[in-house]
């Protein structure tokens, strides 16, 4: 039984992970063939290797990456020619030289650690495997270019025609997330059960905005590649610049999460309308993630009608909680409370055109406090 669970398991994450297998697959092969059948090359081991590494890095790195890596190649084989020439190939001396030279200068020039490892990598190659002759070194500086072109063009062939859909599918994941985990804090206030409360938590600080910075990245890279998709980078930008306040939000509900669990424990009885206003934020969330959705597709009037409902929604989820936040209630409801307004502020700065104190003005208006 236990072995037809891993079988099961192995399988789901094969039918999720096929792409990049098949991707990394084909990349590596028509690396290997364009170095052979092209250039000519008998031993293009820096073909394919070239275009693993590339490919193994994420998405929004890659081309970065691949620059890197024929650097590394290119700075670990004039290390080791210079160095075979002087104390001869494949002694001892000559791979402790080897490594430490290229190590050193690739750290001193302040290389990342993918372009220390390939550079190393290269320059161990040649001492162990290869003969040192002249002939080599653009040889292999060819392949890890032939290798790095190869992987930076198989990475953008997938989302070629539809390069922001990766983002626009991890917005709504992102914010899905975060209505769902509204909802459940809700439910478990609502019959003043600890354990959901708990489970609540537990699913709010799985959620994290590096996915979605990450998505970011490899949607700006596979536009500047496609010049014909150009015309989708000032949207990246509005975008890019509302991942702050996401963070803030998502940072936010983990806090309403632990003070829901607090709360659900207390012998207190739990405000009827706290629900209420904790499915009006959840409504909010949804909006915007639609709204921030709808900009990225080029849906400006689905976007606005989003970012509308998000408004309305927010402003009438801290509308409620500016009624409970009376005095004599415990800390745990005081800080639910606060954390309604402060996801509300940073909903709100993320999908409207107001600025930092309209927002605050519109949302302590709507919580009751007196204007400034």
């Amino acid at each position: 039984m236990l072995r037809w669970s891993w079988l099961q398991a192995a399988a789901g994450r094969l039918r999720q992970g096929w792409l990049p297998v098949v991707e990394t697959t084909l990349a590596a092969t028509v690396a290997w063939v364009l170095a052979t059948r092209i250039v000519g090359h008998p031993q293009p081991f820096f073909a394919p290797a070239a275009a693993l590494i590339v490919l193994g890095q994420a998405r929004g790195q890659r081309v970065r990456r691949a620059v890197e890596v024929v650097l590394g190649v290119a700075a670990g084989v004039l290390v080791a020619d210079l160095v075979v020439q002087a104390l001869g190939p494949r002694t001892t001396w000559t791979v402790f030289t080897v490594i430490l030279l290229t190590i050193a200068l690739a750290v001193a020039i302040g290389a990342s650690t993918v372009s220390v490892v390939q550079a190393a990598v290269s320059a161990l190659y040649l001492v162990v495997v290869s003969p040192a002759t002249e002939s080599l070194v653009p040889f292999r500086f060819v392949d890890a270019l032939i290798g790095g072109g190869v992987a930076v063009v198989a990475s953008q062939l997938i989302d070629a025609r539809r390069p922001l859909a990766p983002l626009v599918a991890e917005f709504r994941r992102t914010f899905d997330g975060l209505a769902e985990v509204l909802e459940e804090v809700a439910t478990a206030l609502d019959r003043h059960d600890a354990p959901a409360a708990l489970a609540a938590l537990e699913q709010a600080r799985q959620l994290d905005v590096e996915p979605l910075r990450d998505a970011v990245l490899a949607a700006g890279e596979a536009v500047r590649l496609n010049v014909r998709r150009r015309r989708h980078i000032g949207r990246l930008r509005s975008v890019d610049a509302s991942i702050g306040q996401i963070d803030y939000a998502v940072r936010n509900i983990r806090v309403l999460a632990r003070a829901g669990v607090t709360f659900s424990r207390l012998p207190t009885p739990v405000p009827s309308d706290l629900g209420a206003a904790l499915r009006d934020l959840a409504r909010a969330v949804e909006a915007a993630g639609l709204a921030l959705a709808a900009d990225l597709e080029g849906a400006e009037e689905a976007g606005d009608r989003h970012a509308e409902e998000a408004d309305r929604a927010a402003l009438a989820a801290v509308r409620i909680a500016g009624r409970l936040f009376t005095a004599g209630q415990s800390l745990p409801l005081a800080m639910i409370v606060g954390q309604i307004r402060a996801t509300a502020i940073d909903l709100l700065r993320g999908v409207r055109t107001d600025d930092d104190a309209a927002v605050l003005a519109r949302v302590d208006e709507a919580l009751g406090l007196p204007a400034l």
